[in-house]
């Protein structure tokens, strides 16, 4: 962590943080937003400090494990003088199955989850089927789930595990407008990866 990252860890955290393993009311949270949106994974948070600053009428819970990347976001936080962002460090699966209330998200964001490339590790990629059951369990009945992702193989993976369930409905769209190019994906397109966007919804 840079000393930037971790002064501003100091300054905002108390505003912006959330301790992981208290429970969210969200409507107390953000009694005014349109739409409550969570991200998983935000990285070092510069998608999601300009998605957050171009949507002010929403909400916005943003998870990361590393303090790092706690730390930029909280910077752009106070950079930005966004009020509608809130980070909860910690593992994503235990925060979802013991912090958030049933039926009480519009969405999640998962941007460039890690591909874990070899096939020893593909089991610990996050989209599988326990993850779609959790997901949709916190989901309002209109909600939905935004995917991206710069490895083809687990594009391929994303499709298969979502066509095998009866739980959403939805599939690869065009790039959205609304997301941010990040450095991350910045990569991704110098190595001539191919970047795929996935929209799902709660089934009716």
């Amino acid at each position: 962590m840079t000393r930037a990252q971790n002064a501003a860890l100091v300054r905002s955290w108390d505003q912006f943080g959330i301790i992981a393993g208290t429970s969210i009311d969200i409507d107390h949270l953000f009694p005014s937003a349109k739409e409550v949106i969570v991200e998983i994974g935000f990285g070092m948070g510069d998608a999601t400090a300009e998605i957050a600053k171009a949507h002010p009428d929403n909400g916005y819970i943003a998870i990361e494990v590393h303090p790092p990347g706690i730390g930029k976001l909280l910077s752009l936080i106070e950079e930005h003088e966004l009020s509608n962002v809130r980070i909860i460090e910690g593992d994503a699966i235990e925060i979802l199955e013991t912090m958030f209330a049933d039926h009480s998200i519009n969405g999640f964001h998962l941007f460039f989850p890690d591909p874990w490339p070899k096939m020893k590790h593909n089991k610990r990629r996050i989209v599988n089927a326990e993850f779609l059951a959790l997901i949709h369990l916190k989901l309002k009945a209109s909600g939905y789930i935004n995917i991206a992702t710069d490895w083809v193989a687990y594009a391929e993976s994303i499709q298969a595990v979502f066509a095998g369930s009866t739980l959403f409905t939805g599939g690869e769209v065009s790039r959205p407008t609304w997301r941010p190019y990040t450095k991350f994906e910045g990569k991704g397109l110098d190595k001539d990866h191919r970047i795929s966007d996935f929209h799902y919804q709660v089934k009716d």
